[in-house]
């Protein structure tokens, strides 16, 4: 039975506060460093809060590991609330994100271990192919810089549009060189990206959000991003100075360990890839 905790809106607040307070710093003090309670880590419904909940119910007691998890439905408190320390650790983004994120908030989140991809994908409930898109056609992408960007990688890659050279981790619909089809583009946050597809032709959407939305990747996209040589696999992430966490270290192990990686292809089939 899963035991997930989540924040409620004054933890939130108490957090965004918090935040502005202690920003500058990075990490805990090893001198007066406390890793006693259980490791609080914030993730992503799908899957990463489901691959922390298997960790949890099945591995965890047999490593030592008190874990806690707490579910977020965005991309930015999980890094604030990790910065001020609501919470140890977080789950559920790739480097590129991050490198952003870090340099756009100041913030001090560094990577552990890489675990997962979720390939992104591009779907349709009007059309059953790329090539049946037709001109002036609205695609929703994500409206973060880095899976913007990503999603117009996609595009590009499967012949929809072309990128102008350079283009790179933070292009957006300016940076496109060519258009055949007279794509219009529909910036929308990244958890809404499922919920769109009724309103565009196609949408954009990342593993996670398309898993929760019950779209199964490896089956429904039109067209998938490829996995090879990927810099997009998702990690687990701490604060600068915590990964000498004795508690982070032990699910750190877990998280890249022989069961965990038979849980994600027996459940996800292909819609969750191991990194490990």
């Amino acid at each position: 039975m899963r035991n997930t905790a989540k924040l409620t809106t004054a933890v939130l607040a108490a957090g965004a506060l918090t935040f502005g307070l202690t920003a500058c710093g990075s990490g805990k003090d090893s001198a007066s460093a406390d890793y006693s309670g259980p490791l609080v880590v914030a993730a992503s419904p799908t899957p990463h809060a489901e691959i922390l909940d298997y960790i949890k119910d099945n591995l965890a007691k047999k490593a030592g590991l008190d874990l806690e998890v707490k579910e977020f439905t965005d991309y930015i408190t999980p890094n604030t609330a990790t910065e001020d320390g609501s919470v140890d650790a977080n789950y559920f983004q790739n480097k590129p994100y991050l490198d952003d994120f870090n340099k756009k908030r100041g913030t001090h989140i560094v990577p552990v271990v890489t675990v997962h991809l979720e390939p992104l994908g591009l779907y349709s409930h009007k059309v059953e192919s790329v090539d049946a898109l037709k001109s002036g056609a609205t695609v929703a992408v994500p409206n973060d810089s880095v899976n913007e960007a990503r999603a117009l990688k996609l595009l590009a890659a499967n012949g929809l549009i072309t990128l102008k050279d350079g283009a790179g981790s933070e292009a957006t619909p300016q940076d496109i060189a060519k258009n055949p089809k007279n794509l219009r583009f529909k910036e929308v946050e990244a958890a809404q990206t499922a919920r769109s597809l009724d309103d565009v032709d196609a949408a954009v959407i990342n593993g996670n959000y398309a898993i929760s939305a019950g779209i199964k990747p490896a089956k429904d996209a039109l067209v998938v991003e490829s996995a090879k040589n990927s810099p997009y696999g998702n990690f687990l992430a701490v604060k600068k100075g915590d990964e000498k966490d004795p508690r982070v270290k032990k699910l750190a192990k877990l998280l890249t360990s022989p069961e965990v990686k038979k849980f994600i292809e027996d459940k996800y089939q292909g819609s969750v890839i191991p990194s490990f």
